[in-house]
């Protein structure tokens, strides 16, 4: 039975998603997204799970620039509630913290309470939240999810992040593009050619089908300075004939574009 690779180690919210959308498959808990997506595309993984978005970040960046550049297609989608907490060795007061590890998602996310609570600690990146635990000493602490338990380590009792309502979404990912199937959420990412209204062009395309977007978000084409890739989300079933005559018609458009996911939404 193959794996399903996510962003490690054990605790991660990347594993907490893997589990609910891929069951007792066995999971293989990677260093990094590339990993993942590399187990994925060489065999060793049946799936991978990434996050894609986060409800007060916007989107995972390194997720979305592994995207649009490899044969990856999403295929369904779980939504997890975020309750980030402060962890620290049980001996450690605050004023003992001049270091605070976490994923970059989530110290963004907690960026109000650790600059009033914590002004002078520096901030380090890690991995995943869950990797910020083994960092602890006696001079730092870690945002970590609430869900995580280790002895001899104590979290805050209550929710740091700035705003409660926190959410992230992740993508089960498998090798390929789309196949036959519904959906009510497609995901795709295209760049436009460099002219005045050429955005304006593409979205008017979703706009004569009737085609409700629910999230548009750019990010640079790095082998082309001052041009942008859009990755854009729109509700839809990719089985039915207007959503194939849109995406066809969107294609045509497009200098590049790109089919990430067709997928049932909780949201939706």
């Amino acid at each position: 039975m193959k794996a399903v690779s996510c962003l490690g180690p054990s605790g991660s919210f990347s594993e907490l998603a893997a589990r609910k959308l891929c069951g007792a498959l066995p999971l293989a808990l990677c260093r990094s997204f590339a990993e993942a997506v590399r187990m994925l595309l060489t065999g060793e993984a049946e799936y991978a799970v990434l996050p894609v978005e986060n409800s007060l970040n916007g989107g995972v960046l390194p997720v979305l620039d592994l995207l649009a550049h490899e044969p990856l297609f999403g295929e369904e989608e779980v939504v997890l509630p975020v309750d980030l907490r402060l962890a620290r060795l049980e001996s450690v007061k605050d004023a003992d913290i001049s270091v605070i590890y976490s994923h970059e998602q989530a110290l963004g996310q907690c960026a109000e309470y650790l600059s009033v609570r914590f002004p002078n600690a520096a901030l380090k990146t890690t991995s995943s939240t869950a990797e910020s635990l083994s960092r602890l000493d006696g001079h730092s602490a870690g945002i970590v999810g609430a869900h995580i338990g280790r002895e001899g380590v104590v979290l805050s009792a209550e929710n740091i992040a700035d705003n409660r309502q926190n959410f992230t979404r992740f993508l089960r990912f498998r090798r390929g593009g789309a196949g036959s199937g519904h959906s009510d959420t497609v995901f795709l990412c295209a760049v436009c050619a460099h002219r005045p209204g050429a955005l304006l062009g593409l979205l008017k395309i979703f706009g004569d089908h009737s085609l409700n977007l629910t999230r548009i978000e750019s990010r640079p084409v790095k082998e082309a300075f001052g041009q942008y890739r859009f990755f854009i989300e729109f509700a839809g079933d990719i089985g039915s004939d207007e959503v194939k005559s849109a995406l066809s018609e969107a294609e045509g458009y497009c200098s590049q574009f790109k089919l990430l996911g067709a997928y049932h939404s909780p949201r939706a």
